[in-house]
């Protein structure tokens, strides 16, 4: 079998922003009745994490958790702890109607990191990425021109970004375009 390697390789471009493929991360699925009792304690010590509010993403020592819908939960781990997460979910969810699902090899994962990181994503997403309405500690699900993404500030000037594996090259690469140096408007600067 070979070994796992992230879409684009640990590849790195350094411009207005600093676009580096984030690696390999583990990311599970988790679809179920998010105000089911047993549902939040299984996350809970799956992650280390109470559930985050819609549109919400937390994360802790353990993981990650991120709200995706009003059913839906992806959570993040180290990458060969996936499966276990999943086995976890599987037994302290037992009875309950759930889905979890390991997904890390169908993701890719990209960290923006720099000032302008709301410029950038503001160049191909509809998202209303002002300060006012994007905070740290909230997610969007959006798209990237016509490609879906899911977004979120894990500092305040470090962007992390997902989607499906099977556009990460074209995603890493309309980053970099979009990251170019001398290209950024500074709309979110502007005083």
């Amino acid at each position: 079998m070979s070994d796992a390697v992230s879409v684009v390789n640990g590849a790195s471009f350094d411009g207005a922003v600093e676009v580096k493929d984030a690696g390999l991360v583990g990311m599970v699925t988790l679809r179920g009745d998010l105000g089911s009792e047993s549902l939040a304690k299984a996350v809970k010590s799956a992650v280390g994490l109470a559930l985050p509010d819609a549109r919400g993403v937390k994360a802790g020592t353990k993981g990650g958790v991120a709200w995706m819908s009003p059913d839906e939960l992806l959570l993040f781990c180290d990458y060969e702890k996936a499966d276990a997460l999943v086995a976890k979910l599987d037994k302290a969810l037992a009875g309950e109607h759930f889905l979890a699902v390991n997904v890390s090899d169908a993701r890719a994962s990209f960290t923006l990191t720099g000032a302008g990181v709301r410029e950038v994503i503001a160049k191909g997403s509809p998202a209303d990425l002002s300060p006012e309405a994007f905070r740290q500690g909230e997610i969007r699900r959006s798209r990237l021109g016509q490609v879906a993404v899911a977004f979120w500030l894990s500092a305040p000037e470090t962007m992390e970004l997902v989607c499906f594996r099977s556009v990460g090259e074209f995603v890493y690469d309309w980053l970099c375009v979009a990251a170019e140096k001398d290209t950024l408007p500074e709309y979110f600067n502007a005083g």
